[in-house]
């Protein structure tokens, strides 16, 4: 089954890193991606762009508003689509990528949803 693994932080925080730490963090995440890889598990994944560049439509209003603004502390930052056989297996799979996030100081939380597919299509 796919899962979806939304990880949410303090974009000012992740956005506040040099270079030099940005990549460490990106080789401790690497790790992670290349076992992940290695077992045939991970799909797409993305860092997203700034709530600044991003856009939200409301249901019944017509107009497009600048960014999510929504009232919280953490926003969406990123996503990774993974390929585990259990509910159990996702949440293992997400723990590890936040082990890394924690010792590169950003950390933050994730959330790990089951996907349903509407579409006929590839899916790994």
């Amino acid at each position: 089954m796919l899962y979806a693994i939304l990880c949410y932080g303090a974009e000012a925080k992740v956005r506040s890193l040099d270079k030099k730490a940005d990549d460490a963090l990106m080789a401790k995440l690497g790790v992670v991606h290349q076992k992940l890889v290695d077992e045939k598990k991970l799909g797409p994944h993305f860092r997203l762009m700034t709530t600044g560049n991003a856009k939200t439509l409301r249901a019944g209003d017509v107009n497009v508003h600048d960014g999510p603004f929504a009232e919280t502390k953490e926003q969406l930052l990123g996503l990774y689509l993974v390929e585990c056989e259990s509910l159990d297996t996702a949440l293992e799979t997400a723990r590890e990528l936040e082990v890394e996030r924690l010792r590169a100081g950003v950390g933050g939380s994730l959330e790990v949803r089951p996907l349903l597919q509407f579409f006929e299509g590839t899916t790994l």
